[in-house]
């Protein structure tokens, strides 16, 4: 019998983060060596009671201490240092990153750093880092596997292609809680509304990203940089059933598509065993296959750049590079934050990332350093255009 792997989940209390215990707890695959989360020190004491873990980390360092007084059944480890150390000091196999946003770009590094496998939840890793993480990942021999229900698709699909014989990659998209709305229907959606997505259930600050479409540009940017096509060669469709993950159009005009339910644990499951599909055992939640005679049908739409200009934003950035991608996700995530905390109208998202990348412009990438610079300035310039609007 094969060892088995030894994984760190960082943002183990997340959505992604809580799925992923539970098909851990089903895997006899897997070993369960340390958990980590912003700062939310009491789900996260919880769950290492649970699972048996003795090393934990939070990047709150308020909440660090808490924990630590809390707990003295292992160690706490504290701050964006603390991350690092965990990762860099548990002897993982694999890290799956599932933190929100910019910061998962550290640990992402060091865990590709020490040529650990890498399951990537964090998709800023790939649009903020691009060429830089992956080609650190081709440096030290680590493996990265998207968990993504888009991307795990394309992944599984590309995987025996011939070299020359796809043409195409298309990402398909739910088309968030407004879907079918033109752009003076969404001057005055309220936070509730933007949150009550029609098939995912995730987090907040994703949730508003895909309300507004730009969780499907950096999505774009991520699969550019993890199967090496060209941007030009990535489309993105409307498909409001959400049966449907992803498509490869081929050489020859076929198309393969990618189905199944909407249901997360299935591409978390795909990373955490590597690439292959692994049923769940009983005593987890069962994975409800598709009936697609309940489907019924599945059908597909152009999407509304002028109602979600952020896709729009999204793809000018990325055809754009250089700092381009770090600016824009920052700034996204100043302006969906402040939208989170009633400081900013929907609308007025796409319009602080817009202004934000203007006045920043795009400056060459040669090391992280220049990326974190670019981060810091765009939330500056990203806060006051907020201040301004509100």
């Amino acid at each position: 019998m094969a060892p088995r792997r030894r994984l760190l989940i960082l943002g183990s209390t997340g959505s992604i983060g809580t799925q992923a215990l539970e098909v851990c707890s089903c895997s006899d695959e897997l070993e369960l060596v340390g958990l980590s989360a912003e700062r939310s020190w009491e789900p996260l004491l919880e769950q290492a009671r649970l699972h048996g873990v003795r090393r934990i980390a939070l990047a709150d360092e308020h909440a660090a201490a808490r924990a630590g007084e809390a707990w003295t059944d292992g160690e706490v480890l504290a701050g964006a240092e603390g991350l690092v150390r965990l990762v860099v000091e548990s002897r993982a196999d694999l890290v799956l990153n599932a933190l929100v946003g910019s910061a998962g770009l550290g640990p992402t590094v060091a865990t590709l750093g020490e040529g650990i496998d890498l399951a990537l939840a964090n998709k800023e890793s790939l649009v903020v880092g691009g060429e830089l993480v992956t080609a650190l990942a081709e440096a030290t021999g680590a493996q990265i596997v998207p968990v993504d229900s888009e991307h795990t698709a394309l992944h599984q699909l590309l995987a025996g292609q011939a070299p020359g014989a796809v043409e195409r990659l298309t990402i398909t998209a739910s088309g968030g809680p407004f879907r079918g709305r033109g752009r003076e229907q969404l001057q005055d959606v309220t936070v509730k509304q933007a949150l009550a997505h029609p098939t995912w259930a995730m987090g907040g600050k994703i949730t508003i990203d895909s309300a507004t479409l730009m969780n499907k540009g950096l999505e774009v940017m991520e699969a550019h940089h993890l199967f090496g096509t060209p941007y030009e060669r990535i489309d993105v469709v409307v498909h409001p059933q959400s049966v449907i993950h992803g498509l490869v159009q081929l050489a020859d005009g076929a198309m393969l598509a990618h189905l199944g339910p909407p249901d997360m644990r299935i591409a978390i499951s795909y990373a955490l065993h590597g690439g292959d599909s692994v049923g769940l055992t009983e005593g987890s939640r069962p994975v409800v296959p598709l009936d697609l005679t309940a489907v019924g049908e599945l059908t597909f739409e152009a999407v509304d750049l002028d109602a979600f200009p952020c896709l729009r934003l999204a793809g000018e950035a990325a055809r754009e590079g250089g700092t381009a991608p770090c600016i824009l996700n920052a700034a996204n995530e100043i302006a969906v934050h402040a939208f989170l905390e009633g400081r900013l109208r929907f609308l007025e998202i796409p319009a602080v990332i817009e202004q934000t990348l203007s006045e920043l412009g795009t400056e060459p990438v040669r090391a992280f350093e220049s990326l974190y610079e670019a981060d810091r300035e765009a939330r500056v310039l990203a806060a006051q255009a907020v201040t301004a609007l509100a």
